[in-house]
Order: C-alpha cells, then structure tokens, then sequence
C-alpha cells in the first residue's frame, strides 16, 4: 500500500509546519484498539479541530467496550466522507508498519502520510514520520506537538493523554514509568483528567464472561524452561464456552507474566484461522526481538505478531524465538 523505505524522524518543528500547512486530516488507529493508538489519535484530532482544521478518525474496528468513555470516541468510523481533498494528511498512531491499520484503509499516497509512534523497529513508512522511542507512549508523543503548538490542555486533552500513559505503562506498573511521566500525569490531572475513572476503565469492568475465560486460560497455562517461561492459549471453542469475544482476552497475557520465576510469557489467541501472539517479559528477555524474528514487533518489555500456522507450530516457533533471545 505505502512504500516503507526507512528514513529518519521529522524534527518537532517540521511536523508542527507540515500541521499547520494541511486543512483535513483522517486519524488512523491499528486494528484491535487500545487507549494508545484511540488517545493519542484523538488528543491530537480534538486540537486541530479547535484549530479549525477538518478531522476524521478512521478505526477497522469498533471502539472496544473500555475505550468508549474517551471524549470523541464517538466519533469513530471505518467509514469516510467521499469529499476528502487530496491533500489531506492521513495520520498513523502507535504503528510500526502501516498494516496494523487494517484492510479496509484506503489506498493513499505517501506524500500524505504522517506516523506517530514510539516502538522500537519503527518502520518510518511516512513521509512525514513523528517516531521517539524513548516516550511512554505514542500520546506522550502527540503531547509534546500540543506544547510546541501551544495548545491549552483542557479537561478533553487531558484524559485521552492519560489513558494512552495508563495503558502503556500498565496503570504506572512498568518500567517506562520514569520520573517525567509521574510529573505529566499530575499535571494531566490537575487539567481535569479522572484518574480514578480511567483506571475503572481500562483496568476494571471486567465482565464475568472475560473472568471466566481468564479461568480457563489459566487452567490451560503451563511453565516450561526451568520456570522461566509460561504460555497459555485460547481458541474460538474457549470463547463461546465462556459467552466472551476477543476483549476479554486482554488482561490474560498479565497475569501469565506475573507468575514467579517467569522471564517470559506467551498467549497464543487463535482465532478465525490464524494465531495471534502476545508477549511479555521481566525486563530480561527482548520480546520485541524474538517477536520481530516472525515478523512482529513491539517493545523491549511487550511484543506481538501473528503466526500463519496451527497453534502447535506458532507454539514452537515462539519458544525458539524467545530462546534465541537468551530464554
């Protein structure tokens, strides 16, 4: 769809031009939402529209159950005006590659491309690429364009910024919780973010359906390697045992990983013909690195991909990745 010739990250002040310069944008979230692509994509929607730019936000797939409190969110669509001019910029949030976007994104030129990320193996597919891996989040990113353009942090702004910390750093759990990252978010805060609500959100509401597969998940799990790596799976019969859907499976992969003496965890979710792989670590294993030799990505810490194969095979193929990585 897009050339993905690497190339390196606009400066701050490029990209702010490049902003100002275009009158329509689409906002792109990745398939399987989460608070940071959602957040991050309407932290910066929200702004340019008070701008008086033309904003549309483009998601493959629904807004997840846990995602619709956020301001805008229903604005959401798979679905765009025939009307866009050519020109208009098409904006990727917490993407390495642009088809974590979806199938259904239309074809689009790279001269009106911008990619906003912060993962490790960004593939600077943009012409305009906005990437900096040392930030929390990719909301953090767009956070650092809305101080250079000197856009007043409201109430809006500020909870779509701090959903995209919370769930990057696992409601302040991980490792990419630093010092400036507690500092913003008591500002986030003190903008008018509820802190208390997005926790409930993103982090509690948990329906029994997800409670239950979380059981079976678990009765499933086995630690192999000494202890040091742990991996379960659920499939579309654990589904429907459990009257789930695949939202309530995104809590499992944590509670693999916090097992003791685990340095890895892996769950295998095979669905519709096809597995896909969430990974963690301890801070030990480079997941990012095992997931990128089959053709993921991620972070150090948090990883992904999808295996074209039976569960067995993606199985397999995971724990030698991982044991490549030094498991």
């Amino acid at each position: 769809m897009i050339d993905q010739s690497v190339k390196p990250s606009n400066t701050t002040a490029e990209i702010i031009a490049e902003l100002r310069r275009r009158s329509t944008f689409v906002m792109i979230s990745h398939v399987r939402p989460d608070g940071d692509t959602l957040g991050a994509g309407l932290a910066l929607g929200i702004a340019l529209s008070r701008l008086g730019k033309r904003v549309y936000y483009f998601q493959q797939d629904p807004v997840p159950r846990n995602l619709r409190f956020l301001p805008s969110a229903e604005a959401v669509s798979r679905t765009l005006p025939d009307d866009l001019p050519p020109d208009t910029l098409w904006c990727f949030y917490d993407m390495s590659d642009p088809g974590r976007a979806g199938e259904f994104l239309p074809q689009i030129a790279r001269e009106n491309t911008l990619n906003v990320d912060h993962h490790l193996g960004n593939a600077r597919f943009g012409k305009w690429n906005y990437v900096i891996e040392t930030e929390c989040s990719t909301g953090t990113c767009v956070m650092r364009l809305l101080r250079a353009m000197n856009v007043p942090i409201d109430r809006d702004l500020a909870t779509c910024i701090l959903t995209t910390i919370m769930t990057d750093t696992g409601g302040f759990i991980h490792s990419n919780t630093t010092p400036e990252v507690l500092v913003l978010s008591s500002e986030l805060m003190m903008a008018g973010a509820d802190k208390e609500q997005i926790t409930e959100e993103i982090f509690g509401n948990k329906r029994y359906a997800a409670v239950k597969l979380l059981g079976r998940a678990l009765s499933e799990s086995r630690v192999i390697r000494n202890g040091r790596y742990c991996w379960s799976f659920v499939d579309d019969a654990m589904l429907r045992e459990c009257g789930a859907d695949e939202e309530d499976t995104e809590e499992i992969i944590g509670h693999l990983r916090a097992i003791d003496g685990v340095e890895a965890a892996a769950l295998f979710k095979a669905f519709d013909g096809e597995v896909r792989v969430s990974l963690r670590s301890n801070g030990r294993i480079n997941v990012q690195a095992a997931a990128a030799r089959l053709g993921g990505g991620g972070h150090f810490r948090a990883a992904g991909l999808t295996y074209a194969g039976p569960l067995d095979e993606a199985r397999d193929a995971v724990e030698h990745a991982l044991a490549a990585e030094g498991l």
